[in-house]
C-alpha cells in the first residue's frame, strides 16, 4: 500500500531526512504549488525553550534576512505550529565542502575559486554588519553547478551586539577554527575573526588537513596563538605569501579583506558576481509567529502530519521546568566557553604581559539571576553607583570622579546551568586602586553569604598568607 505524503502546514511536502543535530532536524521538502525543492530546518520547541535559545533563533532569522548573495544560503520563510518552528531554506543539493575535501586535497586552482566565492560572500555579510563566526567547511555547501553557499548562521552575531569597546566578547566557533584573539577572551573584531577562520578553511582545502590541530587541546591553543603552522612541500610560494598575511596572529598585523581581493594570487581567475540587490521587501518574516510556536501545549496545530512518518526528538517530561521571566537575562555558556575557563584550560595568562595588572575577577554562585542582581546592586548603592541593566550586563557608572575620572565597571552574568551562574566583573573606566577598594570592602562581604567560589587574583591575594 502506498505511503500518503506529508504535508507540511498545506504548503510543502516533507523528504528524506538531510541530517539533524542535538535540536533540530533538516528534510528535504517540495513547494506544492511550485515544485521547488526546498531544505526545511525543523526546530523542536520545547527542547529549544528548556535551555534559553528562542533569542538565538530570533537573531539567526534577522540575520539571514539580511543576507541575500548568491553565495549564501537563503531563506524563504518562517513558519510555526504550536510545537515546532521550520525555516524553509535554499536547498543545496550538492552537500558540505567538507565532504569533497575529505575525499583527497584539492587543487589550488580549484581551492582558490571556492575562496574566492566564500572570501565575497563574507565581505557582503560584514557591510550588513553580520558576522558569522563559524566558519568551516562543514559550513559551506557546494550546488550542482560548484557554487560555494554559506549556511549555519546560528552563531553569528550582529553590529549591534558590539560593547561600548566596538568589540564582541562573546567566545564560540568550532576551535581549531577560530582565531586567536576569540580564545583570549579580550574581545576580537568580528571580520577580523572571520577572515582567519577563512585563512583556516582555505588550507584545509589546499593540505588536506589542518593547520593547527593536536590531541591535547591546550597544545593546539597554544598553536593558534603563536600560529605555528607548517606548509606542506605541494604549497606555491605565492599561497604561502596569502596564507601568511591572513594567518597573522596579531589582528591589527592581519591583512584586510579589502586589500586581499585586489591581491594578484587572489585576483587570478576570479569571476564577477553579477548581483542586483534586492529592493526592501514588503513583507519580513513574522517573528510574532515564531514567538506564538513557544507557547506551552502537547499538541501540534497541524495534524496532518504523521507523527509515526517524522521521527520526533524524545525530550524528558518534567513537570518542574518551567520559564522564568527575569529582569536580566543572562548570556549561556557553550561548550566553548566551559572548557576555556575551567581551571587550568583559561589561556588568558598566554595574552597579557607578565607584569600586567588584572582588573577582572570571576566568581560563581548558586542562585537565580533576581537574587544576584539585586545583592550587586546593593553592593553598588553602598559606593553610590549609578547602575544600568541591559540583557545579561549590569554597568556600574560612580558617582565620584576619582583620581583617573569616574569609576565604571561592568558585571555580566552567565548562565551554566537555570540555578548556577557565573559573574564576570571588568574595570572598564576609573583607577584600579578604586576598583580593588570596591571589590574588596563590599562587593565580597555583600556576597559572602550566596558565593559558591571566586576566581581571579584578587581571590588569590585574599587566600595567600
Amino acid at each position: 500500500m502506498e505511503k500518503q505524503p506529508i504535508i507540511l502546514l498545506d504548503k510543502y511536502e516533507l523528504g528524506q531526512l538531510l541530517g539533524q543535530g542535538t535540536f533540530a532536524k533538516v528534510y528535504h521538502g517540495r513547494n506544492i504549488k511550485t515544485g521547488q525543492s526546498v531544505a526545511i530546518k525543523m526546530i523542536h520547541k520545547e527542547k529549544v525553550m528548556r535551555i534559553g535559545m528562542m533569542d538565538q533563533i530570533k537573531r539567526e532569522i534577522s540575520v539571514m534576512k539580511r543576507i541575500k548573495h548568491p553565495n549564501v544560503v537563503e531563506l524563504y520563510e518562517v513558519m510555526a505550529s504550536k510545537t515546532k518552528i521550520y525555516f524553509v531554506m535554499e536547498y543545496i543539493k550538492g552537500g558540505e565542502l567538507f565532504n569533497k575535501v575529505a575525499k583527497g586535497k584539492l587543487s589550488e586552482e580549484v581551492a582558490r575559486k571556492y575562496f574566492q566565492q566564500l572570501i565575497g560572500a563574507i565581505d557582503f555579510c560584514h557591510s550588513r554588519g553580520v558576522y558569522h563566526r563559524d566558519l568551516k567547511p562543514e559550513n559551506l555547501l557546494v550546488d550542482e553547478d560548484g557554487n560555494l553557499k554559506v549556511s549555519d548562521f546560528g552563531l553569528s552575531a550582529l553590529s549591534e551586539s558590539r560593547k561600548q569597546d566596538g568589540l564582541l566578547h562573546t567566545t564560540c566557533g568550532t576551535p581549531a577554527y577560530v582565531a586567536p584573539e576569540v580564545i583570549c577572551r579580550k574581545g576580537y573584531d568580528g571580520a577580523k575573526a572571520d577572515l582567519w577562520s577563512c585563512g583556516v578553511v582555505l588550507y584545509v582545502l589546499i593540505a588536506g588537513y589542518l593547520p593547527f590541530h593536536h590531541s591535547n587541546i591546550m597544545e593546539m591553543y597554544r598553536k593558534i596563538r603563536r600560529a605555528e603552522f607548517k606548509f606542506p612541500s605541494w604549497f606555491s610560494v605565492d599561497v604561502r605569501k596569502v596564507l601568511l598575511r591572513i594567518l597573522d596572529p596579531k589582528p591589527n598585523h592581519r591583512i584586510t579583506v579589502e586589500k586581499l581581493m585586489v591581491h594578484p594570487w587572489f585576483t587570478q581567475g576570479l569571476k564577477l558576481v553579477e548581483y542586483i540587490e534586492p529592493q526592501e521587501e514588503e513583507t519580513e518574516v513574522e517573528l510574532g509567529d515564531v514567538q506564538a510556536a513557544f507557547a506551552t501545549t502537547t499538541e501540534d496545530v497541524h495534524p496532518e502530519i504523521n507523527k509515526d512518518n517524522i521521527p520526533e526528538m524524545k525530550t524528558e517530561d518534567n513537570p518542574e521546568t518551567r520559564m522564568v521571566v527575569h529582569s536580566v537575562k543572562p548570556t549561556s555558556l557553550n561548550a566553548f566557553d566551559i572548557i576555556s575557563l575551567s581551571q587550568g584550560f583559561n589561556l588568558s595568562g598566554m595574552f597579557q604581559k607578565e607584569n600586567e595588572q588584572k582588573s577582572e575577577v570571576r566568581f560563581t554562585i548558586a542562585r537565580s539571576p533576581n537574587t544576584i542582581v539585586a545583592k550587586l546592586e546593593n553592593a553598588a548603592k553602598m559606593e553610590s553607583f549609578e547602575v544600568t541593566k541591559k540583557n545579561g550586563l549590569l554597568s556600574f557608572l560612580g558617582s565620584k570622579e576619582g583620581r583617573k575620572g569616574h569609576l565604571s565597571i561592568d558585571a555580566e552574568i552567565f548562565e551554566v546551568t537555570p540555578s548556577f551562574h557565573m559573574i564576570e566583573m571588568k574595570k572598564r573606566a576609573g583607577d584600579t586602586l578604586e576598583y580593588q577598594k570596591f571589590y574588596n570592602d563590599d562587593l565580597r562581604p555583600s556576597l559572602k553569604d550566596i558565593i559558591w567560589t571566586w576566581e581571579g587574583k584578587a581571590q588569590q591575594k585574599q587566600l595567600t598568607p
